[in-house]
């Protein structure tokens, strides 16, 4: 298989990976964090070494153009050329750059772009792989928040039809017990009470 078809699958099975990630209420860095995360999980099920944070074939601009940018993540396939992949949250023209640049190194560059939408597409040879989430305002100190939960059935409520017949409360005693008296204990006389087990 030639490595733009590769580009196409691999790009295809990671979005349908992706689309089952979920968070609640995670800043920017979190979620990254949580993308790249999954995207590791994805590359070591294919059975590939991953490496995160790998060198890239790009030099920093100056003044530091003797060190490299790195990558997210980068996979060493024993069966086609290497896959590296780039998660941003912005459209970033470094980010293609770089992948533009691995590309011509040989390697299928993919970019994963979250956010709520609008997302430009990368010129060839680089894939893209989208995770739309929804955001709101944070509590102070947080800034935006953000989320994606997926789109599973409510459960099933149940609808009664038990065989057990409600029972009103208090339930009442079968044996009720008398009152106790009122006044203070006294027998009919103003003398000692009788004694039960000498009969009256």
């Amino acid at each position: 298989m030639e490595v733009a078809a590769q580009g196409e699958r691999l790009a295809a099975d990671l979005g349908r990976w992706l689309a089952e990630l979920t968070f609640v209420d995670l800043d920017t860095d979190e979620v990254t964090a949580r993308v790249i995360d999954a995207v590791v999980r994805w590359a070591e099920g294919q059975g590939w070494r991953v490496y995160r944070r790998a060198p890239s074939v790009l030099p920093l601009p100056p003044p530091l153009q003797q060190r490299h940018s790195v990558l997210d993540v980068a996979c060493a396939r024993p069966d086609g050329p290497p896959v590296v992949v780039e998660v941003d949250h912005t459209d970033r023209a470094r980010t293609v750059q770089k992948l533009r640049a691995e590309a011509d190194a040989g390697r299928i560059p993919i970019w994963v772009r979250w956010g709520v939408g609008r997302f430009a597409v990368p010129p060839p040879p680089v894939r893209m792989v989208t995770v739309e989430v929804t955001r709101r305002a944070g509590p102070a100190g947080r800034g935006r928040l953000h989320s994606r939960v997926g789109d599973r059935p409510a459960p099933a409520h149940s609808t009664g039809g038990g065989a057990v017949t409600p029972q009103a409360l208090p339930i009442p005693l079968t044996d009720p017990l008398p009152d106790p008296p009122s006044g203070p204990l006294s027998g009919p006389s103003s003398g000692p009470l009788p004694d039960p087990r000498k009969g009256t």
